[in-house]
């Protein structure tokens, strides 16, 4: 038989053709890829999939099973658990919990906090206020100490500090990990490395061999550093934990946290134009695309949800909304919260501008195209049914919690 290789020049246009019905068929299967700070990330889903622990992952795809039927025939893999009876040090965390949850960026931070704790150490994770996570325990957390109460509640950085600093006495941890982010992390964290008299290591996404490394100049150079004790890391400076599961024990302070004369006032949170707000910065963007046919009901239903309005690249070349709306990375690059794609078919440079979205949410008539694939919830429909019907239930919502009120 010849060695010669054979090409298949129509399975090459297949696989160039987004809109040819065999195009997902005809790509490679991504089981890694390299993120926009050099950290590989792997799918989890991927078929053969063998963890560093060495645990076969599961394909949750439908993939192994032969179709998208029989999904719920997947077998859950019961994580080992990881056990620090008698921590010989602990690594604090403060996640930023936007929400009363873990974003992305705090799994992040708590896989940086694993790598840095080994065998030995603990990840203590230090949450103010009440919360809605119950995942703790996959997501790296050996202790958990809650400060709760009125004191933490709304923006108390200077509360915030004197709560740490309490810590900080108790646990005497090696490491403190914040994240750097706009969410009150980085203003906390530099506000406690001064409390401390401490150097904090800012901008970090990779901590090796004794050493942090930093972003610096803008963005445009690294700069390497011995490991600080507190660190304020950036999105993906490590790998979440996704092996283990770990015991997220309560702890408790020994000690009542001193008040502090706050000299700042916590007005509460102040009415928002969605639309004065920059899409590099909206927490919830609601983005229409080629499928949207009443483009009215599109704007009732952003302005009923409170979200800022998006768009790809057809809808803004159409006219239907300005250029500076565009999403993508012909456009503008977002990192919203929860992001919802109402009719776009997801081009490889829309999906591009919404890759560092935490929830990304679909809506479109074409169970297989791209933009359902990523998504974290996709609803298959007419967009125009599933718009009016959302703005009913946010204003039956919204009505029976008036008649609460009242």
């Amino acid at each position: 038989m010849s060695d010669i290789i054979r090409r298949d020049p129509r399975a090459e246009w297949i696989a160039r053709n987004r809109l040819h019905p065999l195009h997902a068929a005809m790509q490679p299967a991504q089981h890694s890829w390299m993120g926009p700070n050099g950290v590989i990330r792997k799918n989890p889903h991927g078929i053969g999939f063998i963890g560093p622990n060495g645990i076969k992952r599961i394909d949750r795809s439908g993939a192994q099973q032969g179709g998208a039927t029989k999904r719920s025939a997947a077998v859950e893999v019961q994580l080992p658990l990881h056990q620090v009876p008698q921590p010989a040090f602990y690594i604090n965390v403060v996640p930023d919990m936007v929400g009363g949850r873990l974003s992305s960026h705090d799994r992040d931070l708590l896989g940086l906090a694993h790598q840095l704790a080994g065998k030995d150490g603990a990840v203590l994770a230090v949450v103010f206020g009440e919360h809605k996570e119950n995942a703790f325990a996959t997501a790296g957390v050996d202790r958990l100490l809650v400060l709760d109460g009125e004191e933490f509640s709304g923006y108390a950085p200077e509360q915030r500090v004197q709560g740490l600093r309490a810590v900080d006495n108790q646990f005497s941890p090696r490491h403190w990990l914040l994240p750097d982010s706009r969410s009150g992390g980085g203003e906390l964290g530099r506000r406690f490395a001064a409390a401390l008299g401490e150097r904090p290591a800012t901008r970090v996404w990779q901590v090796k061999d004794q050493e942090c490394i930093g972003r610096a100049g803008a963005g445009l150079q690294d700069l390497a550093r011995p490991v600080a004790r507190l660190i304020l890391a950036a999105i993906e400076c490590a790998e979440p934990v996704s092996e283990t599961r770990h015991e997220a024990l309560p702890v408790e302070l020994s000690t009542a946290v001193a008040r502090s004369l706050s000299r700042i006032e916590d007005l509460g949170a102040v009415a928002v134009d969605p639309a004065a707000i920059p899409m590099a910065e909206a927490e919830f963007i609601f983005s229409g695309g080629n499928g949207v046919k009443d483009w009215g009901l599109f704007h009732r239903t952003a302005e009923a949800l409170g979200a800022t309005e998006g768009a790809s690249r057809v809808a803004v070349d159409d006219g239907f909304m300005a250029r500076d709306r565009q999403v993508g990375a012909s456009g503008t690059w977002v990192t919203a919260r929860v992001y919802v794609a109402v009719g776009i078919s997801g081009a490889i440079q829309h999906l591009q501008g919404i890759g560092a979205c935490d929830k990304v949410v679909a809506i479109n008539l074409d169970p297989g195209c791209d933009m359902i694939k990523r998504a974290d919830l996709s609803v298959i429909g007419e967009s125009a049914e599933i718009l009016q019907a959302l703005i009913d239930a946010v204003e039956a919502y919204r009505n029976e919690a008036k008649r609460d009120a009242a």
